[in-house]
């Protein structure tokens, strides 16, 4: 602790003797006397000590490199500056240029390979958009003071009758004083503004000592410069903090990664001013050097503009591969199956679509672990793609399932299903993981996506070991959480189902009046989706409150298909609230085209609605006025051969009701 206090002595004193010429200088503090001892002494010591704080902050650090170069280049200016105090200040005339100039001078390239050498050191993960932002950045800037320094000192010298060593020498200030600023900005813009404390207060010191070296150029041109203003402390100020920066630790920041507003902010900003430059010089004509830097600046932002759109496209593109893949085993996803299916189902070429699921897997996972689940997923799903003619392809729709779409004729089909199968098997000591599959040829057997899911998906259960379930397990689980979640709900299924039934035992049709049970069950089941706020709402319902509840068949297809026996009615399900006149929702079938399920459960639905005492949005009909508006939609909502059938059930309910009286 107490070398490293004594390591920034020099600069801890450098700081007060800069607050004795500040006070000096602005305040007249101590007269003539101070203002003689500050010009002559205290004004170079603060220089010598600011170099001599680097030096010592060289020692032992692994950014040495950076303070070395710093030191020379301030011990550089402050020699020239010292030269210039003990030998030519108060001279009639001074030789220009001269050996206090060359100090000067030599203050900017090392300098220049401090920046670069603390940047790279402190500044990492930096990506082409950011290379060319901060050249954008650099150009501009430089561009800017060319046009303002560079040509006012330029102008002073036309006629001026000086040799061409102090034209020289006048133009090499304000280029020195360009390249800086242009470095600085540009560093700045590279890391996408993101900067360490260090590299802040050493680009600030910088580009305090730019300024006011730019400033002081102007008033020498223009002869107004006079020793004694808030000018003179730009040079030590600048000094002190680029000495102040060597006493902060070192910390490397990560380049920011650009998007949203920041991948145009540079570009954008920088580009407008080098165009206000161009457009400036159509009507007052600049200096040849900035409208140089202009108009590369302007190149820079235009092959930023295409660089910016190439990423553009890149990203897109693997945006796009990565939606469709899977990415634990590289294989393509469900996503791009449904796509793959509905192209080979259009194209009508024979094809074979298999759906595999492996067996023994859950039990490896439980005795493995996860990680060596998910290695043999990936060997699995490598195997299988290798395993494939040159136009089939594999996929894996989550879990340990997969699926192979290839096309094949009909003498090697089964061929490819026993390599396939064989590919998706592996053993080792306490495990054998097997498959099974389901087939299915296209498109004969199917004639569209869904069809040849299901289809499949059925095929590979039975072979898996027989049908699924019938159900009953699942449907009651189902049912159980809908009467969990609202009670009144639950007991307008009760009435669903009874009504239902009853319907369905007097329709003219041979087919499952169990289904038809099961539908009337289920057909609510996706309204555990729709929020509180909307299904118990004791007014009217908004339009898009209406779109909501209307959503609620096709989250109840998708919860009734994922329960094993339930799939065959599903289809109901999604199908409870289209119209016989086909202005339903959500497919809009009509007539024959709805299950007839789906067809008997819309009547006893609608009837049971309309009679419900809770309804929290309007007060029920009476049984007769229900019965009335069911006669009124019969040929349009809803099928007439079941409201002749649902008739037939009240006229027997009431006829018994009046017996039993």
């Amino acid at each position: 602790m107490g070398r490293q206090v004594w390591r920034n002595a020099p600069f801890v004193l450098g700081v007060l003797g800069f607050a004795v010429l500040a006070l000096q200088i602005e305040t007249g503090l101590g007269g003539a006397w101070l203002a003689n001892v500050d010009n002559k002494f205290t004004y170079d010591a603060i220089l010598v000590l600011a170099a001599l704080n680097c030096f010592l902050c060289a020692r032992g650090r692994p950014d040495r490199a950076v303070w070395m170069w710093v030191g020379v280049a301030i011990a550089a200016w402050t020699a020239g500056d010292i030269y210039y105090t003990v030998f030519l200040d108060g001279k009639a005339v001074v030789p220009f240029p001269s050996l206090s100039d060359a100090g000067y001078l030599l203050f900017y390239p090392p300098v220049y390979i401090a920046l670069v050498v603390l940047f790279h050191k402190e500044v990492r993960g930096i990506v082409r958009s950011l290379w060319l932002d901060g050249v954008i950045a650099a150009l501009t800037t430089a561009a800017l003071a060319a046009s303002v320094v560079y040509a006012i000192v330029e102008r002073s010298l036309d006629g001026s009758g000086e040799t061409a060593a102090a034209v020289a020498t006048n133009l090499a200030y304000p280029l020195g004083d360009i390249l800086v600023l242009g470095i600085v900005v540009g560093a700045v813009a590279l890391s996408g503004w993101r900067f360490s404390a260090k590299w802040l207060v050493f680009g600030g010191g910088l580009l305090v000592f730019a300024v006011c070296d730019s400033v002081y150029l102007v008033q020498i041109a223009q002869n107004t410069y006079e020793y004694g203003t808030w000018l003179d402390l730009g040079w030590p100020a600048g000094m002190l903090l680029i000495a102040a920066a060597g006493t902060l630790p070192s910390r490397r920041v990560r380049a920011a990664q650009l998007d949203g507003v920041r991948l145009i902010l540079v570009p954008g900003l920088f580009g407008s001013i080098a165009l206000v430059l161009e457009v400036v010089d159509h009507f007052q004509p600049l200096n040849t050097l900035g409208i140089t830097l202009a108009t590369l600046a302007l190149a820079a932002v235009f092959v930023r503009m295409g660089m910016t759109f190439l990423d553009y496209l890149t990203l897109l593109d693997r945006t796009r591969h990565e939606s469709k893949t899977d990415l634990l085993t590289g294989l393509w996803n469900r996503r791009a199956l449904v796509g793959d299916l509905d192209e080979t189902i259009d194209s009508e070429t024979k094809s074979v679509l298999m759906l595999f699921d492996l067996n023994g897997f859950k039990s490896y996972n439980d005795r493995f672990g996860h990680p060596a689940g998910d290695a043999l997923l990936a060997r699995l799903g490598e195997r299988l793609q290798g395993g494939l003619p040159a136009d089939g392809r594999a996929y894996r729709l989550g879990g340990d399932e997969f699926c192979v779409l290839v096309r094949v004729d009909e003498t090697k089909m089964a061929d490819v299903v026993a390599e396939t199968t064989a590919n998706l098997t592996e053993e080792g000591e306490g495990f054998r993981i097997t498959s099974s599959v389901g087939i299915v040829v296209l498109p004969e057997e199917a004639t569209d996506t869904t069809e040849a899911l299901k289809i499949v998906d059925r095929r590979m259960y039975r072979h898996k070991g027989g049908d699924r379930p019938a159900g009953a397990e699942g449907r009651g689980a189902l049912l159980g959480v809908l009467e969990a979640r609202d009670a009144v709900l639950a007991a307008h299924t009760n009435e669903v189902v009874r009504l239902s039934r009853a319907i369905a035992s007097r329709m003219p049709y041979d087919f499952s009046i169990e289904a038809v049970v099961s539908v009337a069950q289920l057909h609510d089941i996706g309204k555990l989706a729709v929020p509180d706020s909307i299904l118990l709402k004791p007014g009217p319902l908004d339009a898009g409150e209406w779109e909501v509840v209307r959503q609620h068949t096709l989250a109840g297809e998708r919860i009734v298909g994922r329960v094993p026996g339930l799939d065959s009615v599903a289809d109901a399900v999604r199908a409870s609230h289209e119209r016989w006149d086909g202005l339903g929702y959500p497919d809009g079938l009509a007539g024959h085209d709805i299950p007839l399920s789906a067809r008997i459960v819309a009547v006893a639905d609608s009837y049971a609605a309309m009679t419900t005492p809770d309804r929290p949005y309007r007060e029920p009909l009476s049984a007769a006025e229900a019965e009335e508006e069911v006669i009124r939609c019969a040929g349009t909502q809803f099928d007439p051969v079941v409201v002749e059938a649902f008739l037939a059930v009240l006229a027997t309910e009431r006829a018994t009701s009046v017996a039993a009286a």
